[in-house]
């Protein structure tokens, strides 16, 4: 059986790693992160369909190498409460409100509030160590505090994601990830606006 001719869209993995490679060594570079935020919204939007979640995830893709090419994950099948509705939207609201406080962080340093730390947050608890990922001095302060804040956020997801991996099959992150959440409530508002 021939292999499926590989799309330019294959390679995406490869942009998830790059992504946390630049955020180590300049924070700035976690501003591109908004590309992974925005475009899932405007291909559901557009489309009406989860394209972008099925073909375009570098995450995704990156969890199946990981876990289906170098065999990194277990291959169980997930309990069944992290694909329910509860549990898929519950984590949805709880990842929005993080990304929220972190916007609220933003806008005080914006607002000229000094003492907010501008560190890494593992699990939105643990600080890392990250001097060297920022010198200061060439951008606003609140453009760091956002660059830490959503580094935070992608790193973390990221970790919740490889753990799943690991645990349980190649993409389990999928199966709840905020964004895959959005966009489907949005293909569903979208399906019964053209029904109507």
């Amino acid at each position: 059986m021939a292999n499926k001719k590989k799309n330019w869209y294959d390679y995406l993995w490869i942009w998830s790693i790059i992504y946390f490679a630049l955020g180590f060594f300049n924070i700035m570079f976690a501003w591109l992160g908004l590309i992974d935020f925005v475009l899932p919204l405007i291909f559901a939007l557009a489309g009406g369909n989860k394209w972008f979640c099925n073909n375009m995830c570098g995450r995704g893709q990156l969890f199946w190498i990981l876990g289906r090419k170098a065999k990194c994950s277990r291959k169980k099948p997930a309990p069944r409460w992290i694909s329910s509705k509860w549990f898929r939207y519950g984590f949805m609201i709880f990842f929005l409100t993080m990304f929220g406080t972190m916007l609220f962080q933003t806008y005080q340093v914006f607002a000229g509030a000094s003492g907010l730390k501008q560190v890494v947050k593992l699990f939105w608890t643990f600080k890392v160590p990250w001097q060297w990922a920022y010198s200061g001095g060439t951008f606003p302060e609140w453009m760091v505090q956002f660059g830490y804040g959503f580094y935070s956020l992608m790193l973390t997801s990221t970790l919740i994601g490889l753990i799943v991996m690991v645990l349980y099959r190649e993409r389990t992150w999928c199966t709840f990830c905020p964004m895959g959440t959005m966009t489907q409530g949005i293909c569903q508002l979208k399906a019964k606006g053209d029904s109507e």
